[in-house]
């Protein structure tokens, strides 16, 4: 997998759902955006704790979660034409110092800017293509620039441009809850690293990308393996071969939609709530069990609904529905389709004739989409404007500060891993590197699989 060099994408008309908010909020077009907060700045929200307007709101922010401190004015007050100009100044004084990075949920306003635009793997892995740059600035979220630390050189710094960028799903896993929940499992099957008759240990710890770094070192420590959207199927198979069971973690509707396609029954699917004694389940369910799902979610994809899927047919007759494997089992059952961004990106750059779409993931990607193939009617399964809160909290204003430090010779927000979790944490992403898949397989859990 690689990222996307944008240089050879075609210009959208107007992507932008900043555009789309702030025309909501004034009134000058019909609509409806989940909270009008969207159309201020992020800054007015990086000294409250909490996720910030948009997907996540609702979620509990733990305590201790990075702030970002407050962005100088000059920033803040610049209109978008003087912040687009400043950023792209930045960028050709800096050259081949800097390599700018753009997850596909972030706003076009960043997005255009990036050197590479992907998931967090694609990204990563774009980060290993520019050893020699200076800089790494991740536009995305926590986890992501704590994962392009692990796989770049010590020297590189990596820069996310606003602190408070987290994500509310890997908060949901964190390494106190999951040491415990590792203790509990092990009173259980008894020794957690002894081999049964067929070679197999009790349990292989498997955890989505979408985590942080300290959870990526305690499954590099234990023996697992780090997922994407994009090959957990094959990281399940590579589990399964080395253990009877597997602990999957965060995304519980990751976990279940992958291993459901792969024939696991949902009854050996218990899920593991770590505010509940014992996960909520009891020694005979956790014994009968191929795979422990942790009570984690994306609060983008846990948006969708079957009753849009409904609407979107009744409407759009012989419409194209695709899904991300995030969103919960029965969305998942009614779309035509489900697999990660980057199989949406393709399956519709892929489609031939005229198509109507109906995409089931964050509405920056699906917004940039339909106005990349304008042949093709693509929608958001959503009608209400959402966009991730976290994403949505890089800010061009925040992108040309970072930059600009950078030209003045200073480095701020860098993100840095602790060697003592570093090392683990690379082992569990070298072992999903070497894991591949049969050549051929894309992977997804919809009904084109």
């Amino acid at each position: 997998m690689s990222a996307v060099n944008i240089a050879l994408q075609p210009r959208p008309v107007d992507a932008s759902v900043d555009h789309a908010i702030q025309a909501i909020v004034a009134g000058s077009t019909t609509g409806e955006t989940c909270n009008t907060d969207l159309a201020a700045g992020p800054w007015d929200f990086d000294t409250r704790p909490g996720y910030g307007p948009g997907s996540s709101m609702g979620d509990v922010i733990p305590t201790g979660s990075p702030r970002q401190g407050e962005l100088p004015r000059e920033y803040r007050e610049a209109g978008e034409d003087e912040l687009d100009a400043r950023i792209r100044a930045a960028k050709q004084t800096l050259g081949e110092r800097v390599v700018v990075l753009g997850h596909f949920y972030q706003r076009e306003e960043v997005v255009r800017h990036a050197d590479y635009v992907g998931d967090s793997f694609q990204l990563a892995n774009a980060a290993l293509e520019h050893p020699d740059a200076e800089a790494i600035v991740f536009c995305g979220v926590h986890f992501m620039a704590e994962t392009a630390d692990l796989l770049s050189r010590p020297e590189q710094a990596v820069i996310l441009p606003n602190l408070a960028a987290g994500c509310s799903m890997a908060d949901m896993a964190d390494i106190d809850q999951v040491e415990e929940c590792w203790e509990q499992l092990a009173d259980v099957y008894g020794d957690m690293d002894a081999k049964d008759a067929d070679g197999l240990v009790p349990v292989i710890p498997v955890t989505y990308m979408n985590s942080s770094a300290d959870i990526k070192g305690f499954v590099g420590r234990h023996g697992g393996i780090v997922c994407t959207s994009s090959n957990a199927r094959t990281v399940l198979e590579w589990a399964f071969e080395r253990g009877r069971r597997v602990l999957f973690f965060p995304d519980q509707h990751l976990g279940r939609n992958t291993a459901k396609a792969m024939g696991v029954p949902l009854e050996q699917m218990p899920m593991w709530n770590p505010r509940k004694p014992f996960g909520g389940s009891d020694a005979d369910t956790l014994d009968d069990a191929r795979v422990i799902l942790w009570h984690g979610f994306c609060s983008v994809h846990r948006r969708f609904s079957v009753e849009q899927i409904d609407k979107a047919r009744a409407e759009h007759p012989g419409v194209r529905v695709i899904v991300h494997p995030e969103c919960p089992m029965e969305v998942v059952d009614a779309a035509d389709e489900a697999g990660s961004t980057d199989y949406i990106r393709k399956a519709i750059e892929g489609a031939t004739e005229p198509t109507t779409f109906a995409i089931g993931t964050e509405v920056n990607l699906v917004q940039r989409l339909a106005a990349q193939h304008p042949q093709h009617e693509i929608f958001c399964l959503d009608p209400v404007v959402c966009p991730c809160s976290t994403m949505y909290r890089i800010h061009p204003g925040y992108l040309a500060w970072v930059l600009e430090s950078l030209v003045a010779g200073e480095v701020v927000n860098r993100i840095e891993v602790p060697a003592d979790v570093a090392e683990p944490g690379r082992l569990a992403l070298e072992r999903m590197l070497a894991a591949k898949p049969p050549a051929g397989r894309v992977e997804t859990t919809g009904k084109r699989a």
